[in-house]
């Protein structure tokens, strides 16, 4: 069977279901929101409760939400919060946390290197990579201008 481009997209488009876009955009903002909400939460704990620096509050809240997200992650509850929240899971530090944790269970079975050691990074590999790569591109770019004043 020899279709054209043309004639697939619109058989395509007929037969995608169509997505509520304002209603996923208001709940991204609402679980995104509450996770931001629940990081805050834990960095007024830590000051005030601890007597934690706002610094050091605000480390210790993104390890905390990190271990949250990894046990919830573990126990197959993030995924139906990140079904629901859609991109307001991945916002904030939870989705990269969520990201590492996630191919890292699927290769468990596979042993500690040969799954787990060489999986980890499947999905947030990416991120690190071009994340480091573009901070380098900066910081010469900021180097470089800073030569010429």
């Amino acid at each position: 069977m020899n279709i054209s481009k043309e004639n697939y997209r619109k058989y395509a488009d007929a037969r995608a279901p169509k997505s509520p876009v304002v209603k996923n955009c208001i709940k991204a903002f609402l679980v995104g929101g509450l996770i931001c909400l629940f990081g805050e939460a834990l960095i007024q704990m830590f000051t005030g409760l601890c007597g934690v620096s706002r610094d050091d509050a605000g480390t210790l809240s993104a390890v905390t939400l990190i271990f949250i997200t990894v046990l919830l992650t573990g126990l197959g509850i993030f995924d139906k919060i990140a079904k629901f929240g859609g991109a307001g899971t991945l916002v904030p530090i939870t989705g990269f946390a969520n990201a590492v944790v996630s191919p890292a269970i699927d290769s468990f079975t596979e042993g500690p290197l040969i799954g787990v050691g060489a999986k980890i990074f499947t999905v947030a590999g990416p991120v690190l990579l071009y994340g480091m790569l573009s901070g380098a591109i900066y910081g010469v770019i900021l180097w470089i201008c800073g030569l010429f004043k």
